[in-house]
């Protein structure tokens, strides 16, 4: 069975996209378990996409940034931070951007409806770094690109069966999506990934995929790796509109 290294219980966290709800009500589950296991050096890994789609981008980037002043935060890079960089570097990227996800990102950061509906792609390109400070885009162009864990990896999107780990591209770690889904064979270890939505958790052996499409399927996944234990932790909103925390895969 694959381990992580003894002492440590990693947390990994898939594809948030702006839903701080949820991610607030999963932040709050580990760090109840985290106060229960004082003797564990407890870990939490971001399997990217913090940002679009959502409603909250901006507030999951800045609570992520408080959690790392208390926890052992690491955050991996997704390709929607990497399509919010580029916005910044040209129209047509921000044009890109807009498309994919970025209208409700940019709402987050204050720009109105009627500002994205209204004003020429040329003028909202020369405001953006205005609405979106460096700070920020110097905070998430330093996320990750993989994360290694005992016999376990942590990805963004997966990896290139073809190449050993040390040389994979950060192209294909952050977009890879059938060259790696369809590989059946082992790998050199168990990459742990996001960016492929997937009804419930898929362990396939060789991977394990948590992007439970939490901006649509309202369904926040976590996996907990412990030893050679794996458990699952979901968030979700439940009957009443509170978001709620469940022990196990229920995102049917």
């Amino acid at each position: 069975m694959p381990t992580v290294p003894d002492g440590r219980r990693y947390y990994a966290i898939g594809d948030i996209h702006g839903r701080l709800d949820l991610y607030e009500a999963m932040i709050a589950a580990i760090e109840d378990e985290i106060a229960r296991a004082p003797g564990f050096d407890c870990r939490i890994v971001l399997l990217g996409d913090l940002v679009d789609r959502g409603p909250d981008s901006a507030g999951v980037v800045e609570r992520t940034r408080r959690w790392q002043q208390t926890r052992k935060v690491r955050v991996l890079a997704g390709n929607h931070e990497e399509m919010f960089l580029a916005a910044f570097q040209k129209p047509e990227a921000l044009r890109h951007f807009i498309k994919h996800g970025g209208f409700e990102t940019l709402l987050s950061y204050g720009f109105t409806t009627r500002q994205l509906a209204e004003l020429p792609l040329e003028d909202l390109f020369e405001a953006l770094p205005q609405i979106v400070g460096q700070s920020t885009r110097d905070y998430i162009a330093g996320f990750e690109t993989m994360i290694r864990a005992g016999d376990y990896v942590f990805v963004h999107a997966g990896v290139d069966p073809s190449r050993p780990l040390a040389e994979q591209t950060r192209s294909d770690l952050l977009w890879i999506r059938e060259r790696f889904l369809r590989h059946e064979g082992p790998l050199e270890k168990v990459v742990v990934h996001g960016h492929t939505i997937f009804d419930r958790v898929m362990d396939c052996g060789n991977r394990i995929g948590i992007d439970t499409g939490a901006f649509r399927s309202g369904v926040l996944t976590a996996l907990v790796l412990e030893g050679d234990q794996r458990r699952i932790l979901q968030a979700r909103i439940a009957d009443d509109g509170t978001a709620q925390v469940f022990h196990g895969d229920r995102a049917q």
